[in-house]
C-alpha cells in the first residue's frame, strides 16, 4: 500500500529532512481533500500499521474539529455510525495509543453533535461500562468525555460550552453510582469477608464522630480487614474507575452525589498504598510479575489518594460538607497510622505518606482558620480534636526518626537537588515538620511536651560522647568501634539533627504576644542549644577521627551545624528578650550572648568545613542584625573576630563566609541599638571604628587607583581581578544590607566608603570590557542614595555616557549576557534609585534621564527586545510613580474643587513617549515583560489615577483596550488572561458609555474573518454589565466566540453561501 510505504519512509532513520518535508506536504494536501475520510476509514479497517492508523485518525480529528460545519449531514451520519463500530470490533487488538486516539475522535464528534444529532452518544458509554466485556473501554470513553466536554478548548462557542457542562451535570449522579458499584463489586468479590460500610452518621453526632471512629471496634474491624488480592483485570478496571473519579471530582460541585459509601470505598482502595502483605508476597515469590503487581497495588493507593486530594482542594466547602471533612480526617489518620506502624516494611514510594500529609495540612489549615473565626468556642473545638492531634504529632515524629525507620529513611536520596533546590530527604523532613509546626500552633503546650523529651534523649547521647574521646598519635579519636554501637550512634545523630530542625521550626511560637507566657519553655530550649553549640566547638567534634569516617564524621558536622541553625532561628526571641533585659539589666541574657559568641568564634577559620563555617557566620549575622545587644562589641570573642578579619596576614575565608562575617561586623557598628535614644548611640566612636574596618577590608583595592605618577600599578591582571572581585563582593553586600536603614547609618557607611567609591569610578572605564561580573559592582553603590550627593551622581551619569557611543550601547544591549549588557542594566538600576529619591535634590536630572531612556536606550530595545528592557521599563515606571508632579501639576484649587479643574499638564511629549513605549511592549512576545508592564500601568492607575487623566482618556485609553483585546484574541499570552481582563475593565470603567457605544462597535467592525451577522451576534451577546465579574466574563465570551466564528468560517468549503 502506497500510504504504508510513505509512512515507513517518513519515520526511517535514513530519510533526509528535505524528503520528510515533501512527504509531509503530500500527506497534508491529501488530508485537506473533501472525502479523504472515506479512504481513511478503509485504511483503519484494513491495515495493522501503527503509522497509517495514527495518520488516518489525525485526518478524522482535523475534519471534526476544524471542518465539521461544512461536512454534508449524510457523511456525518456515516462517520458517527462507522467509527464506534470499528472501535467495538477491534478495541481488544488495537495498540492502546491507537485505541485511545479513536476514543478521543468519537468523543470529539459527541462534543459537536450530542444530543441533537448524536442522541445515543452518552447512553452508549453507559452501556459499555455496564457490560462486563467492555467495562474498561467504557471507562476510557467516560474519562475522555470528562476531559474533553467538561472543560473544552476554544473551538466551541461559550453557549455550547455551557450547554455541554449542563448536560454532563445531569449525568453525574448516574455515573458516580456506576463507578461506586464497580469499585464495591470488585472489593466485595475479592474480600475474604464482605465489608459492610458503617452507618452514615447524622450531622448532630459529628461532635463525637472522630472519637467514635478512632476508637469504636466496628470501624477498627472494618478498616483492619485484610486487603483483597486482585487479579490483573480487576486491578486494571479499578485503576480506570479511580482515574475517572479523580477527573470528575476536579470539576463537579461538592454535592449530595458524593455519598459516604463512595468516600468509604475510595479510602478502602487508598489502603493499597500501604499494603505490606502484598509487597511481602511479591518479595517472597520473587518473580518479576509479582513485583509488578505489588507496584500496581501501590499505584491503586496513590490513585485513590488523588481522588481525595481533588475533593480537599476545592476552594469552597459548603457547611453540609463538614461531615465529609471529618470522615476524611479520620480515614487519612488511619492510613497514616497504617503507613507508619510497620517499621520494617519498605513502602515502594513515599507518595502515599505525602498524600496523607497533604490532606492533614489542609485539615489543620481548615481547623486553624475555623478557630480564628470562632474564638469564643476555641477550647471546645480544640478539645474535640486534641487526642487525635497529639497522636498525629507522635506518629509524624516517629516517621522522621531513624531510630524507628532506618531502612526506609536511608533509601531517601540526600544528594540530588530537585527543582526547589532540596533533596528527597530534605523534602520529606520539611513537609513532616510543617505538620508538626501546624499542630504546635494549635496545641503549643502539648506539642512542646511531646517534642522536647525526644530531643533530650538524643542530646544525652551526643553530650555523652566526650567520655569516649581518646588521644591517639594522629589526634583525638572517638573510641566507639563496635558495628552495632556505630549504627546506633549514626541513627541517634541523624535524629538529633532532624529534631534540632524541628525545634528551630517552632521558634516563631514563642515570640510576640506569647513571649511572657512561654518564656520558661523557650529559655530552656535556648539554654540547651547554647550549651550544645559550645560543647561541639570546644571539643572540636568536627575534627575527631571515627571508626566509620564516611558516615559518622558528616553526622557530627551536621548536628553541630543544625544546632547553630536552630539557635539562629531563636534570634527574634533573643531580640525580644534583649529589649526586656534592657529594662531589667539581667546578667542571664548577657551570659547567653557571650557563651554563644564563645561557640561561634572558634569556627570562624579556614580549618573548619564550609557547612559548619557558614552556619556559624549566619548565626553571627543574626546576632549583629536582629538581636543587636549594646555590649556585643565589647565581648572578647567578638574582638577576636574583628582582629582576624582585619589582619592582612590571616588566611581569607571562602567568599561566602568572608562576606557574611564582614556584614556582621559592619552591622555591629552601623545599626542603631534598640531602646536607646540618639544621644546614647555613641555614633562618633562607632563611625571611627567603621572607617578603620572598611579601610582594612579595602586596603589592597585602594592601592589599585591610578595616579598621575603611576597611571596603573604593574600587577598581573589576574591578581588585580581577584582583588577587585573579593573587595567589591564584600563592599556591595555591606551597602545592600544598610540600604533600608536610617539616614545616620547610611551616612557613616558612605563616609567610610568614599575613597573606595572614587577608586571604583577611576577603574570602571579601564575594566568595562573585561569579562566577568566583578567590575559591574563598581558603580553599584545606589543603596547609599542621598549620601552620594549631586556631584557624585553627576559623575556616575557622566562616566557612563562617556563610555558608550550609540553604536557601543546598541552592541552591548543586544549582546545578551555580555559584560556591556550587564553594565547597562546596573546603570539603569542606579538611575532607578536616583529617580525615587524624595525632595528636590535630584529633580534637575529628570529631563536628562528621560531623554537618555527614550532617545538612547529605548530605540535599541524597541527594535530587538533584550533583557535590559525589564530594567528600562522599571526605570520609566519609577520615574512616573515618584515624580508624578513633574507631569501633572496639582494646584490647591483643583484639589479643593475635586475634579472641577483638570490638572495642569507639563512635559507632555515625554509623558506621551513613555506611554507609547508601554503600549508597544504589549506587542512583544515576552510574557514576563508583558506581565511586569501591565502591573506597572495598573499600579499607576491605583495610586495616581492614570486612566482618568484627560490626556490618557482622550488619546490613549481605547488604543490600550484595543491592544489588550487583540492579545486575548491571538492567545499569545494566555497565562495572563485574568490579569488582562481586569486591566480592560479598569480602563473601560473610566468611560463605560464610550466603551459600549463607540469602542465596541468600532472594534467589531474592524474584525476580519467574521461576517456582519456574526458581528451583530457578538455585539448583542456583550451585555452592558458594569460590575467586574460580569464584565470580564463578557470580554472572555467575546474573545472565545470571535475565535470560534473564525474557525467555523475557515472550515466551510469554498463558495458556501452563508445565510
Amino acid at each position: 500500500m502506497a500510504l504504508e510505504s510513505l509512512m515507513t519512509e517518513f519515520f526511517h532513520d535514513c530519510t533526509t529532512n528535505e524528503r520528510k518535508r515533501e512527504i509531509e506536504e503530500l500527506l497534508n494536501n491529501f488530508a485537506q481533500q473533501i472525502g479523504a475520510w472515506r479512504f481513511c476509514l478503509y485504511f483503519l479497517s484494513s491495515t495493522r500499521n501503527d503509522y497509517v492508523m495514527m495518520y488516518s485518525l489525525t485526518v478524522f480529528e482535523n475534519l471534526i474539529n476544524k471542518m465539521w460545519l461544512g461536512v454534508p449531514s449524510q457523511d456525518k451520519m456515516e462517520i458517527r455510525s462507522c467509527l464506534p463500530k470499528l472501535l467495538l470490533a477491534h478495541h481488544k487488538t488495537l495498540p492502546y495509543f491507537i485505541r485511545n486516539k479513536l476514543c478521543k475522535v468519537i468523543v470529539d464528534i459527541g462534543r459537536q453533535d450530542w444530543p441533537m444529532f448524536y442522541h445515543d452518544f452518552f447512553t452508549n458509554i453507559l452501556q459499555l461500562i455496564q457490560s462486563p466485556v467492555t467495562t474498561p473501554l467504557g471507562l476510557i470513553m467516560l474519562k475522555t468525555t470528562s476531559e474533553e466536554l467538561a472543560c473544552p478548548r476554544e473551538d466551541l462557542s461559550v453557549a455550547r460550552k455551557e450547554e455541554l457542562r449542563k448536560l454532563l451535570l445531569d449525568q453525574v449522579q448516574t455515573v458516580l453510582g456506576l463507578l461506586t458499584g464497580i469499585l464495591e463489586t470488585v472489593w466485595d468479590k475479592h474480600s475474604v469477608t464482605a465489608a459492610t460500610p458503617p452507618p452514615s452518621p447524622t450531622s448532630g453526632e459529628s461532635g463525637d464522630l472522630l472519637s467514635n471512629l478512632l476508637q469504636s471496634p466496628s470501624s477498627a474491624k472494618l478498616l483492619n480487614q485484610p486487603i483483597p488480592i486482585l487479579d490483573a483485570e480487576s486491578e486494571y478496571i479499578c485503576s480506570l474507575a479511580l482515574e475517572c473519579l479523580a477527573h470528575l471530582f476536579s470539576w463537579i460541585p461538592l454535592s449530595a452525589s458524593i455519598t459516604p459509601s463512595l468516600l468509604t470505598t475510595i479510602f478502602h482502595f487508598a489502603r493499597f498504598g500501604c499494603d505490606i502483605r502484598a509487597r511481602k508476597m511479591a518479595s517472597v515469590n520473587g518473580s518479576s510479575q509479582n513485583c509488578v503487581l505489588g507496584q500496581e497495588r501501590g499505584r491503586l493507593g496513590v490513585l485513590a489518594m488523588s481522588c481525595i486530594n481533588e475533593l480537599m482542594s476545592k476552594n469552597c466547602v459548603p457547611m453540609e460538607f463538614e461531615e465529609y471533612l471529618l470522615r476524611m480526617f479520620q480515614q487519612t489518620f488511619y492510613l497514616l497510622q497504617k503507613i507508619t506502624k510497620d517499621n520494617n516494611a519498605h513502602t515502594p514510594t513515599h507518595e502515599g505518606y505525602f498524600s496523607c500529609l497533604d490532606i492533614w495540612t489542609l485539615f489543620l489549615d481548615y481547623l486553624t482558620s475555623k478557630i480564628k473565626s470562632r474564638l469564643g468556642d476555641k477550647e471546645a473545638v480544640l478539645n474535640r480534636y486534641e487526642d487525635a492531634l497529639v497522636l498525629l504529632l507522635t506518629e509524624v515524629l516517629n516517621r522522621i526518626q531513624f531510630r524507628y525507620n532506618q531502612a526506609q529513611l536511608e533509601e531517601l536520596d540526600d544528594e540530588t537537588l530537585d527543582d526547589d533546590q532540596q533533596t528527597e530527604w530534605q523534602r520529606y523532613l520539611r513537609q513532616s515538620l510543617e505538620v508538626v509546626a501546624k499542630v504546635m500552633e494549635l496545641l503549643p503546650t502539648h506539642a512542646f511536651s511531646t517534642l522536647f523529651p525526644v530531643l533530650q534523649d538524643n542530646l544525652e547521647v551526643y553530650l555523652g560522647l566526650q567520655q569516649f574521646i581518646v588521644t591517639a598519635g594522629s589526634g583525638p579519636r572517638l573510641n566507639i568501634t563496635a558495628e552495632n554501637d556505630c549504627r546506633r550512634l549514626h541513627c541517634s545523630l541523624r535524629d538529633l539533627s532532624s529534631l534540632l530542625q524541628a525545634v528551630g521550626r517552632l521558634a516563631e511560637y514563642f515570640t510576640g504576644d506569647v513571649f511572657a507566657a512561654r518564656f520558661s519553655d523557650a529559655l530552656t530550649v535556648v539554654e540547651r542549644l547554647v550549651k550544645v553549640t559550645l560543647y561541639g566547638s570546644q571539643i572540636k567534634l568536627y575534627n575527631i577521627e571515627t571508626a566509620v569516617p564516611s558516615v559518622l564524621k558528616p553526622d557530627l558536622i551536621d548536628v553541630h551545624a543544625q544546632s547553630l541553625a536552630a539557635l539562629q532561628a531563636y534570634s527574634h526571641w533573643l531580640a525580644q528578650y534583649c529589649s526586656e533585659a534592657h529594662r531589667q539589666n539581667t546578667q542571664q541574657f548577657v551570659s547567653l550572648i557571650s557563651t554563644t559568641m564563645d561557640a561561634i568564634t572558634p569556627l570562624i577559620t579556614t580549618k573548619v568545613q564550609d557547612k559548619l563555617l557558614l552556619s556559624a557566620c549566619h548565626l553571627l549575622v543574626s546576632l549583629a542584625t536582629t538581636v543587636r545587644p549594646v555590649f556585643l562589641i565589647s565581648i572578647p570573642a567578638v574582638q577576636k573576630v574583628f582582629n582576624r578579619i582585619t589582619d592582612a596576614s590571616a588566611q581569607r575565608l571562602v567568599d561566602k563566609a568572608q562576606v557574611l562575617v564582614c556584614r556582621a561586623l559592619s552591622n555591629i557598628l552601623l545599626l542603631p541599638w534598640p531602646n536607646l535614644p540618639e544621644s546614647e548611640q555613641q555614633w562618633p566612636v562607632r563611625s571611627m571604628n567603621h572607617a578603620s574596618l572598611i579601610s582594612a577590608l579595602s586596603r589592597d583595592y585602594r592601592s589599585l587607583k591610578p595616579t598621575a605618577v603611576t597611571p596603573q600599578r604593574k600587577m598581573p591582571l589576574d591578581d588585580t581581578k581577584v582583588i577587585i572581585h573579593q573587595t567589591l563582593s564584600v563592599l556591595e553586600d555591606i551597602v545592600e544590607n544598610i540600604s533600608g536603614e536610617s539616614t545616620k547609618s547610611r551616612q557613616i557607611c558612605y563616609q567610610s566608603l568614599q575613597e573606595s567609591v572614587q577608586v571604583s569610578l577611576a577603574l570602571f572605564p579601564a575594566f568595562i570590557h573585561q569579562s566577568g561580573r566583578s567590575w559591574l559592582r563598581a558603580p553599584l553603590l545606589g543603596g547609599l542614595r542621598v549620601q552620594m550627593g549631586v556631584p557624585f551622581t553627576e559623575q556616575i551619569i557622566q562616566t557612563f555616557l562617556n563610555m558608550f557611543t550609540r553604536e557601543q550601547l546598541a552592541e552591548s544591549i543586544l549582546h545578551e549576557g555580555s559584560t556591556g549588557c550587564r553594565v547597562v542594566e546596573k546603570f539603569l538600576k542606579i538611575l532607578q534609585v536616583v529617580v525615587q529619591e524624595p525632595g528636590q535634590v535630584f529633580k534637575p536630572f529628570l529631563p536628562s534621564i528621560i531623554a537618555l531612556c527614550m532617545e538612547q536606550v529605548y530605540p535599541i530595545i524597541a527594535e530587538r527586545p533584550s533583557h535590559a528592557a525589564f530594567e528600562l521599563f522599571e526605570l520609566l515606571f519609577r520615574t512616573l510613580h515618584h515624580n508624578w508632579r513633574y507631569f501633572f501639576k496639582s494646584t490647591v484649587l483643583a484639589s479643593v474643587q475635586r475634579g472641577m479643574a483638570e490638572e495642569q499638564m507639563e512635559n507632555q511629549p515625554q509623558f506621551s513617549a513613555i506611554m507609547q513605549a508601554f503600549g508597544q511592549s504589549f506587542l512583544q512576545p515576552d510574557i514576563h515583560l508583558f506581565k511586569q508592564n501591565l502591573f506597572y500601568l495598573e499600579t499607576l492607575n491605583t495610586k495616581q489615577k492614570l486612566y482618568h487623566k484627560k490626556i490618557f482618556r482622550s488619546a490613549m485609553l481605547f488604543q490600550f483596550v484595543n491592544v489588550l483585546l487583540q492579545v486575548l484574541v491571538c492567545r499569545s499570552h494566555d497565562l495572563l488572561q485574568e490579569d488582562i481582563g481586569i486591566a480592560i475593565y479598569n480602563m473601560a470603567s473610566v468611560d463605560f458609555d464610550g466603551f459600549f457605544t463607540a469602542f465596541l462597535p468600532e472594534f467589531l467592525t474592524s474584525c476580519d474573518g467574521v461576517d456582519a451577522n456574526q458581528k451583530n451576534v457578538l455585539g448583542r451577546n456583550f451585555k452592558m454589565d458594569r460590575d467586574l465579574p460580569s464584565f470580564t466574563q463578557n470580554v472572555h465570551r467575546l474573545v472565545n466566540d470571535l475565535r470560534y466564528y473564525r474557525l467555523c468560517n475557515d472550515s466551510l468549503p469554498p463558495g458556501t453561501v452563508k445565510l
